[in-house]
């Protein structure tokens, strides 16, 4: 007879490991981070995963459409290069595949040189033509001829750093506008709230209009990233710190604050050391949920030509070149860009949704007596 390995009752474990039990229960959140995981990564290692740089370009070649990739056991992996004529009547350059042209194309391939985060040169892609220069667009190319795969792998790392800065800079101001208005109360909490709602009574997109266009137009690409960060940064951290704020007003009541004021805390140590620490988790949850309305404020702005500009990349800076309704639908692998948004936003609120659950310390608790009924 085989005896059960003895196990800790749910009770006695620690509140990260019945965390990760309630999310492996669900389902949407291990979808999202599935996506996610793989996006940062490839985000991170931009210039690796991308055929080229997001500057080269074939300016004979605008507006190809997508190669689709083939293998044959004579040629191996390859694409059909393009016949192009002009249209006589509309000037339209026209691309007609020509089946007699055949692109090698190879993996861990030598490409435009770069350093891999910016410190280690090399000029190894993981996918790409294996003679340099060769026309290669698996996504089709842009208005200057322009890889897009190439675009969209390296305006990710822009586009999905700008929400983890944006939210790092809200969760300071939540936590800490939040923290002293839930546990001052009284006229402190009055003023706090009245600033809160003016603000949210403000429409969001607007005022980030109004905010971006008076930033001045000289500046580069990295100032100019680093401003628009700040500018979502002091729109967003008020519903954080409305959360704090009512999770303060529920726990300074509570036994262990009068305990460590009686014994002589200070404020602000009761605030950070005791108070913060027992519902963390639940701030990292909505933390999460709050990464995708940064990525949609910088989409956003960049789309109507008021955040980040040409030559910096992101996800909104290419969907400004499929503004035009001709342009879409002429090229429609142009909205690349606005199906990676939505497929990362959607992703992320997965995430988000699981990580706020397996928060919840009813959720928790209901876990544990389950348990005990099984185990009883």
């Amino acid at each position: 007879m085989f005896l059960r390995r003895p196990t800790k009752e749910a009770g006695t474990l620690p509140q990260w490991r019945l965390m990760w039990r309630q999310f492996r229960r669900h389902r949407l959140a291990l979808i999202g981070v599935a996506i996610l995981v793989p996006v940062y990564f490839t985000a991170i290692f931009a210039e690796f995963f991308a055929p080229m740089s997001s500057s080269t370009a074939n300016t004979s070649m605008t507006y190809a459409p997508p190669q689709l990739p083939r293998y044959s056991s004579d040629l191996g992996l390859h694409v059909y290069g393009y016949t192009t004529e002009r249209d006589p009547k509309t000037y339209e350059q026209r691309y007609t595949e020509d089946r007699t042209k055949h692109i090698e194309v190879g993996l861990f391939v030598h490409g435009d040189e770069y350093k891999l985060l910016g410190l280690i040169p090399s000029d190894i892609h993981l996918i790409g033509p294996v003679t340099k220069g060769e026309p290669f667009f698996l996504l089709g190319s842009d208005q200057n001829g322009r890889d897009l795969l190439s675009r969209l792998i390296h305006g990710a790392r822009v586009s999905l750093s700008i929400g983890l800065v944006g939210v790092m800079a809200s969760f300071l101001l939540g936590m800490l506008i939040g923290g002293v208005s839930g546990y001052f109360g009284g006229a402190v909490d009055n003023i706090v709230q009245r600033i809160i709602e003016f603000l949210m009574a403000i429409p969001t997109l607007p005022l980030w209009m109004a905010l971006s266009a008076t930033l001045p137009t000289d500046w580069g690409p990295l100032t100019r990233y680093f401003a628009i960060t700040v500018l979502l940064s002091l729109i967003g951290w008020t519903g954080l710190a409305r959360d704090v704020r009512g999770r303060f007003l529920s726990l300074r009541e509570e036994d262990f604050v009068t305990a460590a004021r009686l014994d002589g805390v200070g404020r602000m140590s009761i605030i950070f050391r005791h108070m913060i620490p027992s519902f963390a988790s639940h701030i990292i949850a909505s933390l999460s949920l709050a990464i995708p309305s940064m990525i949609l404020g910088e989409t956003s702005l960049s789309f109507l030509g008021l955040g980040l500009q040409a030559p910096a990349v992101s996800w909104g800076v290419l969907l400004e070149g499929a503004q035009n309704v001709r342009v879409v639908a002429n090229a429609p692998w142009m909205l690349a860009p606005g199906v990676a948004v939505v497929v990362v936003v959607v992703a992320m609120n997965f995430f988000g949704d699981g990580l706020r659950d397996a928060a919840d310390p009813y959720g928790n608790r209901r876990v544990r007596r389950g348990r005990r009924r099984r185990a009883a």
